[in-house]
C-alpha cells in the first residue's frame, strides 16, 4: 500500500458509492486517492485498526496517511477540496455545523438503496483502474 495516498472506503454493493467512487476517480488529476470496499478483507482491516464501527458509518471513509480519519459530510467535504481548483470552495461548507451536514448525509446514507439500488456484489474494477483499488 502505498503511504501518500489517501484511502476511500466505500460500501461496495451500493450503487451510489460505486458512482461516487467513479466521479472521484474522473476528478483525481494528483492520483492521491486509493480504493477499497468496505466488505473487502482490506477495507475491514481498515476499519478495525482505527476502531471505526461500521454499523453507524457504512457509506464513505476517507483514511489520510497517518493516523487521521473522516467520516461522513467530512470525508466528503475533504475529498471535494482535493481536486483543487473551485472544489476548494467547498471548505464553505465546513463553516455549517457538523449536526446538519451529517443529518442530511445520514438521510442520504438511509435511502441510497431504495433511491439508487445495490448490487448484488461488489464493484470490480476495469484493468485500466485496477492499480487503484486496494486488496
Amino acid at each position: 500500500m502505498e503511504e501518500s495516498k489517501k484511502i476511500i472506503l466505500f460500501d461496495g454493493v451500493c450503487n451510489l458509492c460505486n458512482g461516487a467512487v467513479q466521479f472521484v476517480i474522473k476528478r483525481d488529476k494528483k492520483d492521491l486517492f486509493r480504493y477499497a470496499a468496505l466488505q473487502s478483507e482490506i477495507g475491514e482491516q481498515l476499519v478495525t485498526e482505527r476502531g471505526i464501527d461500521t454499523q453507524k458509518i457504512d457509506s464513505i471513509i476517507l483514511i489520510e496517511p497517518g493516523v487521521a480519519f473522516y467520516t461522513k459530510s467530512d470525508a466528503a467535504l475533504r475529498i471535494g477540496q482535493d481536486f483543487g481548483g473551485l472544489w476548494k470552495g467547498l471548505a464553505l461548507f465546513s463553516w455549517i455545523p457538523r449536526t446538519f451536514r451529517d443529518a442530511l448525509y445520514d438521510f442520504v446514507a438511509r435511502n441510497r438503496y431504495r433511491w439508487f439500488g445495490k448490487k448484488d456484489q461488489c464493484m470490480i474494477p476495469s484493468p485500466e483502474l485496477q492499480a487503484k483499488f486496494l486488496g
